[in-house]
């Protein structure tokens, strides 16, 4: 079993197999189709469909505002589900309508100046690095790329000479790539952060949900994540991780409102002093709701469980579709996580994904656009990716595989 946060392997007891028919049991999704796109969205499980319907439910019948008042310890819930998922206190936790929201809200915390530089990998996030050029046109900030090592992923020893030389305002590192199945060495890039007392953050959102996260062995002041991918919540979910050092320090994002502050005089106000700061007053309760219950559903499974099985799934499909001809499979890297992306000869993008989706296979279409560094490296101008979960089972991946067989057949002809 590997060390997820760490990036540099360990051994442990092998851990009891997860029964695999209660959980497909408790997914409705399973009898329609082979979900194969949970890098985008997991397919809910019922007790998380459950949890929402009943509060809208109960908005119905007795309004919103009181509807929330009833509920306010399974709110509470989701601060402490969160917190105990990354080894976090529940008042380092803000909810956030996406991992985006909550990244834009981490990078409008801190006070660029012109010149300070950031520092990152390149194979963030396609919206962290325009965030990243909008902060240059808007501040001047300077944006830095560490270099990639040749297995793949970034080179950690060439990033910390950068940081030595540099000193950056902020170092940023994307976990796992969505446009790959690479896994970032996170902490050891926290190592080296914390080591010159650099602010760090962390993009999970591809990864909480799938591996073990600890925030503090990933040493990062900032940890963003979405709750519908791994995780298996709803849509328009997700959390911010805000270290203590942060807090102290009154970092607040660039808009706050009565929620994260407190107006303490005509002409004073006082940010909270949790990461509610980062939080707005307005709240999707129901979502709220439902992130809780999936977070515990992910926590009741295991998730070192899942951090076995989940990945282990991926590489029995790229093992499938190496072989097959006209299929070239792009993922790279010393460790890889759950998000299979390939090529395919003879196919054109649209056609293809349509062609995946009538056989009831859901996939993700990848372009250029989203990661121009990596698929510039390899060459390619798209890629369909797969990503299934520990709820997809070993003949889906062998269906899945002779499927694109057979697709890349027909491509040769």
């Amino acid at each position: 079993m590997r060390d997820y946060n760490s990036a540099t392997g360990s051994n442990r007891e092998a851990l009891p197999a997860l029964d695999v028919a209660a959980l497909r049991a408790d997914t409705p999704g399973c009898e329609r189709v082979v979900h194969f796109n949970n890098a985008g969205c997991g397919l809910l499980a019922a007790p998380v469909r459950d949890t929402m319907i009943e509060h809208l439910r109960l908005e119905a019948e007795i309004g919103g505002y009181e509807a929330s008042a009833a509920r306010a310890d399974g709110v509470r819930e989701f601060y402490t589900e969160v917190a105990a998922l990354i080894n976090a206190g529940p008042d380092n936790i803000a909810f956030a309508g996406s991992a985006t929201h909550a990244y834009a809200n981490a990078l409008a915390s801190i006070p660029f100046e012109p010149g300070d530089v950031i520092l990152t990998t390149r194979d963030d996030f396609v919206s962290n690095q325009i965030a990243f050029l909008s902060l240059r046109k808007r501040f001047g900030v300077r944006i830095v790329h560490a270099p990639d090592a040749p297995e793949g992923g970034v080179d950690v020893e060439a990033m910390a000479t950068l940081m030595h030389a540099l000193r950056p305002r902020l170092v940023s590192a994307t976990h796992v790539p969505t446009n790959s199945g690479l896994v970032a060495p996170v902490a050891a890039i926290g190592r080296h952060c914390r080591e010159l007392d650099l602010l760090y953050l962390v993009d999970a959102c591809q990864s909480v949900g799938q591996f073990t996260i600890d925030v503090e062995a990933i040493g990062c002041d900032f940890l963003t994540a979405t709750c519908r991918k791994f995780l298996r919540g709803p849509r328009g979910s997700g959390f911010l991780y805000v270290s203590d050092r942060v807090l102290r320090e009154d970092y607040e994002p660039l808009f706050i409102d009565m929620h994260g502050a407190r107006w303490t005089a005509p002409e004073e106000y006082t940010p909270v002093a949790t990461a509610a700061r980062f939080e707005e007053w307005e709240f999707p309760y129901a979502t709220v709701l439902g992130s809780a219950a999936a977070v515990r559903y992910a926590r009741d499974v295991g998730i070192e469980a899942v951090e076995q099985r989940t990945p282990a799934l991926a590489a029995r499909l790229r093992d499938r579709l190496a072989p097959i001809e006209g299929v070239r499979v792009l993922d790279k890297g010393p460790l890889l996580a759950a998000l299979v992306t390939f090529t395919i000869e003879g196919w054109e993008p649209q056609p293809f994904k349509a062609a995946v989706d009538e056989r009831d296979i859901n996939s993700a279409l990848s372009f250029r656009e989203f990661a121009q560094y990596d698929f510039g490296d390899k060459g390619v101008d798209w890629c369909l990716r797969l990503s299934p979960h520990y709820y997809n089972t070993e003949s889906e991946v062998d269906h899945v595989a002779a499927a694109i067989a057979e697709l890349a057949s027909e491509g040769r002809r």
